[in-house]
């Protein structure tokens, strides 16, 4: 219950931000609320607990384990600009493989998405409890 005590401001933040309609946004944190104490809650909490006990492993491949996934997806962001250079030169080439990472990109389960959004999720909830903790 106390990492759910720790977690509901950095939480209702959140809402703050994601959902627009001030309405939907209160029936939200109503809903986070009434969670509190349930066993779905408890669940929760259980898997953030996991979540901020990896962040703060001493093992290195634990402990940066997000991050690193973080920078895979930021140089592939970044990647952008070597393909407007070679789009400048050759078209065609640039084209070719813009059309074989979309192929690529397309072909990867919907599961891998969905691990991603959660591992995302859950580093942010870790880093924003550390930061409420203490711990940086």
């Amino acid at each position: 219950m106390a990492l759910f005590d720790s977690l509901l401001t950095p939480i209702a933040s959140i809402l703050d931000k994601v959902i627009p309609d001030k309405a939907a946004r209160e029936r939200a944190k109503v809903e986070l609320l009434q969670l509190q104490g349930t066993q779905e809650m408890q669940l929760i909490e259980a898997r953030l607990g996991a979540i901020v006990a990896e962040a703060q492993s001493s093992d290195p491949w634990t402990s940066r384990a997000r991050p690193s996934f973080l920078y895979v997806m930021y140089a592939l962001i970044l990647f952008s600009v070597p393909m407007g250079v070679i789009a400048a030169f050759d078209p065609a080439t640039a084209n070719a493989i813009g059309n074989g990472m979309t192929q690529y990109v397309a072909a990867l389960p919907d599961a891998l998405y969905a691990l991603f959004g959660t591992g995302y999720l859950g580093y942010t909830a870790a880093r924003q409890w550390g930061k409420i903790k203490g711990g940086g």
